[in-house]
């Protein structure tokens, strides 16, 4: 039995016991999700958690039934005539071709439901399910503001106990790692009603942000990129030539300059692609690797705002490739690499998702075709499985999307490579290749970490505030026993800070408790003390943030540790012998 299947004969389990609870319910839709299921109601009562145990022993009940899911083929009319009396079923009925095959099912005698299914064949294939509701929100019909409020019930939904009983732990650990309070107790960003989805970085989260800005730029200067920086606002011919006055708008701001429309760039590809225009191009420039730090903004409704994770101002890594059609393996394999080695530093593992043409796309199918199949070759000879997304692309080319799993085991895109064939054309971009005549490059566009600021909200969870030394903004506190060890606490602080490490010394009121525990509270990697010992053999104790305990080390070798540890970028942190 499929797990998606089960989840979604549960959603109409649901559905049912909601019915049979509550006079006159209307029906929406109920789609099985990730780790469960749920269902949209329009509902004369409010539902709130106090009416989750009357409804999961409602399920209970339907299931001990023992009813067979039954599927019937209807005519359009038929189906109309069935939903007569529900507003939405008829909605979705009236956008079915005359000729579609409609299937309905039925669960035992009474209840039934619009849907292509499939299903389990009797309800008693589910008693061996757990499932627990654990959320009930506001849900537009159809996602359209303009449109009726729904409520959306969720609920977990896994094969035994144990798997639900597991899910719910990671559930609860992942609210002990939520980046929103950790970025609050750290003082690393704040999200304020001046500004909403748009971050404020406090001093310590600007050093976070900037260690990862500067590895980031690192990779890819070694792998061979040249950085621009491209304006945030250009105007509305420019995204009428990209295409994406005509298929983003909607998510875009728009202002008017000199009676002239403008936007504030949701991406960054056509500054690029002006770049590469800007005058004649040879074969030999190519592959032409460009990279940009670029802040863009997309307006998302306030209710899909969330921490770092959705926002509507944010830093995209951008790069864009351009290339001869030659090319395209060497390069797709080249970024997949360059992604994977970028995740391994913070220990990420990576699933690989093929996405392929939209319905609502640009350019000739033919094109298509061989992008899709540059990207499935490539990633193929790389030995890398992956998902195939019929028709999820962008609207300008396929894409291949990378989807991280963190400590918790929770899955996070944030990568993605999107090969164009499109936008060159648009832009009437051109080469002069090696036979003298001149041809169309094609384009690569490829994030990494993808918004800066998600990611940061991602590792920020990942590691639990507790960050490697290389990104930490405080790397080392420093603790004087006594008053009179204050002169050796600064000169210890001196070294190094003359190494380039993030140091602080806590030399103000209190004893050498209390201060310890300040600094543990702040989840500082190291803590360094200092005492008549230490300054009588020029050495220092040490307290790591892993608990354990360590007298009297060569400061020089404490040094060369910490070095060794940011130069490589370990993700864990050395024990010291």
């Amino acid at each position: 039995m499929q797990i998606e299947m089960a989840r979604h004969s549960l959603a109409h389990v649901l559905a049912q016991a909601v019915t049979e609870l509550f006079d006159g319910t209307q029906l929406a839709i109920g789609p099985a999700i990730d780790h469960g299921f749920y269902y949209d109601f329009d509902l004369p009562h409010t539902l709130t958690d106090a009416d989750f145990a009357a409804i999961e022993a409602k399920m209970t009940e339907i299931l001990k039934r023992r009813a067979d899911f039954t599927r019937n083929v209807v005519s359009k009319a038929q189906a109309q005539q069935i939903f007569s009396a529900n507003p939405y079923k008829l909605e979705l009925i009236a956008e079915l071709p005359d000729d579609e095959e409609i299937s309905v099912y039925y669960t035992g005698d009474g209840f039934c439901d619009l849907c292509r299914g499939p299903h389990v064949d009797n309800t008693q294939q589910l008693l061996g399910w757990a499932f627990k509701l654990h959320a009930v929100t506001g849900a537009y019909w159809r996602g359209d503001a303009t449109r009726k409020m729904l409520q959306r019930v969720y609920a977990y939904a896994f094969p035994s106990k144990a798997e639900l009983k597991a899910h719910l732990h990671m559930l609860e650990e992942a609210k002990k790692r939520d980046h929103r309070k950790i970025g609050r107790e750290q003082e690393l960003f704040a999200l304020m009603d001046e500004g909403p989805g748009l971050p404020f970085y406090l001093p310590k989260g600007m050093i976070l942000r900037n260690q990862l800005l500067d590895f980031w730029r690192r990779v890819h200067t070694e792998a061979g990129y040249e950085e621009i920086n491209t304006p945030i606002m250009l105007n509305q011919q420019l995204w009428e030539r990209s295409g994406h006055w005509f298929h983003y708008k909607e998510n875009m701001y728009t202002t008017q300059v000199e009676d002239q429309e403008f936007a504030i760039k949701p991406m960054s590809c056509p500054g690029a692609l002006l770049y590469y225009g800007m005058r004649p191009r040879s074969y030999r420039e190519l592959p032409m690797r460009l990279a940009e730090l670029g802040l863009v903004h997309r307006n998302e409704l306030s209710g899909a705002l969330h921490g770092l994770m959705r926002v509507r101002g944010f830093t995209q890594d951008d790069t864009h490739i351009f290339m001869t059609r030659e090319q395209i393996k060497d390069e797709v394999k080249a970024n997949v690499a360059l992604i994977q080695k970028m995740y391994s530093y913070f220990g990420f593992d990576c699933r690989i998702e093929l996405s392929t043409r939209p319905e609502k796309a640009m350019g000739d199918i033919a094109d298509w075709d061989a992008a899709t199949d540059a990207l499935r070759d490539a990633i193929t000879e790389l030995g890398y499985d992956y998902k195939l997304n019929e028709g999820d692309g962008a609207f300008y080319g396929p894409k291949l999307d990378f989807h991280l799993s963190d400590c918790l085991g929770r899955s996070w895109q944030c990568g993605t490579l999107q090969l164009d064939f499109q936008l060159p054309e648009r832009f009437e971009l051109e080469y002069v290749g090696s036979d003298g005549q001149t041809h169309r490059p094609t384009m690569i566009h490829r994030a990494a970490l993808g918004s800066i600021e998600r990611f940061i909200g991602i590792i920020t969870e990942h590691f639990a505030g507790k960050f490697p030394l290389w990104l930490s903004p405080l790397q080392i506190g420093v603790v004087p026993v006594r008053d009179e060890h204050n002169e050796y606490a600064n000169e210890v602080a001196a070294q190094l800070r003359a190494v380039g490490l993030r140091v602080q010394v806590d030399a103000g009121e209190g004893n050498m408790g209390s201060k310890v525990k300040t600094f543990r509270q702040g989840l500082t990697p190291y803590i360094v003390i200092v005492g008549d010992a230490e300054r009588d053999s020029g050495t220092i104790s040490l307290r790591v943030r892993t608990g354990m305990q360590v007298n009297q080390v060569s400061l020089s070798h404490f040094i060369a540790l910490c070095g060794e540890m940011i130069s490589n970028r370990h993700t864990e942190l050395h024990e010291i012998l």
